[in-house]
C-alpha cells in the first residue's frame, strides 16, 4: 500500500507557513489539478491529495493533531461500546473548491448532505486516561423522526415532485470569477435540495423529518488519551434532513490532575523526598507509580538535581502503546533547625570538608555513621 505524502509536501508549503500562504497554495493547486481543466489520467487523484492536504493544514486544531501525530493524529482507525474512530480528522472530505468557486463541473452532487458533528465533553481520571477505560457519554443530537420514519410526511400521504428543480434538487447558475466563468449548480431554493415539497407535514416532526432526542451511547477509550485530545466517532452525530449519512461525533477530553504525577508526553515526572544523609549516603528507596511502587537505588553522592529513569512505567502511547518512562527527580530535604549536637556534627564534617584538610577517608567514614544516626 502506498504511504501517503506529508501534507507540506503536497501543498508546497513549509511546515512553519502562515494560514494565507497554506490557502494561496491551495488556490493554485486546485486550479492545476481540477479534473474539468486537467485531463491528465492522475489529476483527480492529485486534486483529492491537494482538497486532503488543505482541510487539515486550514483548520489549527487538526494541523496542530498532524503536527504532532502525523497521518495517525487525522485520519480514521478501528477500534458492547463503540471504539473511536480516530482523532479530530476529516470524516469524508467534499470537494472544497467548490467552497471557493462553486461545483464547476456541473455534475449533480453524489447522494444528500450529511448530518451535522456534534461535541460532547467527558472528563476522565488520570488512571483511566493512562490504561483506558469505557463510559457513557449521553447526547443530545437530531435523530430521523419516529413517526414519519423520516419522509416528513403525515400517514397516507406522499411527496411532492418540487417545480424549480423538478426534482433534482440543484439549480444552474452562471458565475463570474477572477478565472474566468463557470457554470455553478447550486442548491434549489424551492426544495432546500430535497427534490421534494411536502404538502401535508409530519404532525410529530411538522415537516423536517427529524427530531431531538437525548441518548447515551458506550464508549471505549483508548489508553494514553489526554487533555487537549479531540477523537471522533463516525456517524454517531445529528441525522441528514435529507435522507445522508450522520454526522460525527466528537468528544473532547479532560484528563484531571493526579495527586503527585505530572505529565510530559508518554513520560511520568515523580518528585521523590531524598533526606541529606540519604543523599550522601546512598539507599534504595520504594517509588510509587501507577501499578503499584518500583525500587528505586539512590547512590551514594547523589545530587539535588539529579533524575532517574525506570523504562516502561510511563503512559501507553496512544497509537502504538508503547509505553513511556517514569522520570524521577530527587528533592533534598534539607532539615529546618539542627539541635546542638547535630549542629556540632555538621560543623565537624564543613571542617572535614575544607580543601585544607587531608587524608580525612577514614574520619568521613565514621562521621557519616553518626549524622545518619542523628538525622535519620
Amino acid at each position: 500500500m502506498t504511504s501517503k505524502r506529508d501534507y507540506y509536501d503536497v501543498l508546497g508549503v513549509p511546515r512553519n507557513a502562515p494560514e494565507d500562504e497554506i490557502r494561496r497554495a491551495y488556490r493554485r493547486k486546485a486550479m492545476d489539478y481540477h479534473p474539468d481543466r486537467n485531463k491528465r489520467p492522475d489529476a483527480e487523484q492529485q486534486f483529492k491529495e491537494v482538497n486532503e492536504a488543505y482541510h487539515v493544514l486550514a483548520d489549527a486544531e487538526k494541523r496542530t493533531q498532524y503536527d504532532r501525530f502525523g497521518h495517525a493524529g487525522v485520519n480514521g482507525q478501528a477500534g458492547g461500546a463503540r471504539g473511536f474512530d480516530g482523532y479530530d480528522g476529516f470524516g469524508g472530505f467534499g470537494d472544497i473548491f467548490d467552497s471557493f468557486f462553486g461545483d464547476v463541473s456541473g455534475r449533480r452532487r453524489r447522494g444528500p448532505q450529511r448530518g451535522r458533528d456534534i461535541e460532547a465533553k467527558v472528563v476522565l481520571p488520570f488512571e483511566e486516561a493512562a490504561f483506558g477505560t469505557e463510559r457513557e457519554v449521553e447526547v443530545n443530537r437530531i435523530e430521523r423522526c419516529s413517526q414519519c420514519n423520516g419522509s416528513g410526511t403525515a400517514p397516507g400521504s406522499v411527496p411532492e415532485t418540487c417545480h424549480t428543480c423538478r426534482g433534482m434538487g440543484q439549480v444552474r447558475q452562471s458565475q463570474h470569477t477572477v478565472f474566468g466563468n463557470f457554470s455553478q449548480v447550486a442548491e434549489c431554493p424551492g426544495c432546500k435540495g430535497r427534490g421534494t415539497n411536502i404538502t401535508h407535514p409530519c404532525s410529530n416532526c411538522h415537516g423536517h423529518g427529524t427530531e431531538r432526542r437525548k441518548r447515551r451511547i458506550a464508549v471505549k477509550i483508548p489508553a494514553g488519551v489526554e487533555s487537549g485530545m479531540q477523537v471522533r466517532l463516525s456517524h454517531e452525530g445529528d441525522s441528514s434532513p435529507n435522507g445522508g449519512q450522520a454526522g460525527n461525533l466528537y468528544l473532547s477530553i479532560t484528563v484531571d490532575a493526579h495527586e503527585f504525577f505530572q505529565r510530559e508526553g508518554d513520560d511520568l515526572l515523580y518528585e521523590l523526598p531524598v533526606s541529606f544523609t540519604q543523599a550522601v549516603l546512598g539507599t534504595e528507596l520504594e517509588v510509587p507509580s501507577l501499578e503499584g511502587t518500583e525500587n528505586l537505588k539512590i547512590p551514594a553522592g547523589t545530587q539535588p538535581t539529579s533524575r532517574f529513569r525506570i523504562r516502561g512505567k510511563g503512559i501507553p502511547h496512544v497509537n502504538s502503546g508503547r509505553r513511556g518512562d517514569l522520570l524521577v527527580s530527587v528533592k533534598l530535604e534539607v532539615p529546618t533547625s539542627a539541635d546542638a549536637e547535630q549542629r556540632k556534627l555538621l560543623e565537624e564534617l564543613a571542617r572535614l570538608y575544607s580543601p585544607a584538610e587531608e587524608d580525612v577517608a577514614g574520619k568521613q567514614k565514621g562521621l557519616f555513621d553518626k549524622i545518619k544516626d542523628v538525622f535519620d
